[in-house]
Parts: C-alpha cells; structure tokens; sequence
C-alpha cells in the first residue's frame, strides 16, 4: 500500500508560478518498472495526463505543458515535484499525484491550482 499526499497548490495569477509536491509514504523507484506522475482534472472535464517520471528518469509530458512544466523527484524524501511556471488560466484544475507501483494504481487526494487574474 502507498499513501500519497499533494501540497502546494493555491491561486495565482497568469504567468506566475507554482511548485506541487508529492510525498509518498515509501520509495516507489526500488522496482525499475514504477513511474510516478501528475493528472489533473478541470470542471467539467476529465482527469489528463500531466507529467510521469520513470525510474531511469524519463519523463513524458503532455503537449499543453511542455516547456512551461517540469517534473522531478528526490529518492531520499520519496517526493515527486511538479514545478509550474508561466501559468495560464487552462491550467486551473485539481493536480492529483499517482504512482504505479509493481503495477498497482494509487492516488492521492489532489491539490487545488487557480490561475485567475
């Protein structure tokens, strides 16, 4: 079992910044095959891939976050970052942390991301 806790979200206005945590409640990169990512879910739509990283340090980004978006992680914390910057108003949505572990799904319970002027 993993616990996943999101913070750092908040309101902010266009073209600021902001960097979500995830912090897991053991090392997920023991298992080559375990990637970790952020979805996020706006009103009325549904929940989208963000940004994953892999145990070799792969990440994948979807097109409406690159070069604006980046993910990280710091094995000794058992974190997973997601610094955001050059915000824009499309952004604004619930930004969930997930891991794939041994191939088993988890979810925390998301952190909220205003971008409004």
């Amino acid at each position: 079992q993993v616990e996943l806790v999101e913070s750092g979200g908040g309101l902010v206005q266009p073209g600021q910044s902001l960097r979500l945590s995830c912090a897991a409640s053991r090392s997920i990169f023991i298992f080559r095959g375990n990637i970790m990512g952020w979805y996020r879910q706006a009103p009325g739509k549904e929940r989208e891939l963000v940004a994953t990283i892999t145990w070799s340090d792969v990440t994948n980004y979807t097109d409406s976050v690159k070069g604006r978006f980046t993910i990280s992680r710091d094995n000794a914390k058992n974190a997973v970052y997601l610094q955001m910057n050059g915000l824009k108003p499309e952004d604004t949505a619930i930004y969930y942390c997930n891991a794939i572990d041994y191939g088993r799904s988890y979810w925390g319970k998301g952190t909220l991301v205003t971008v409004s002027s």
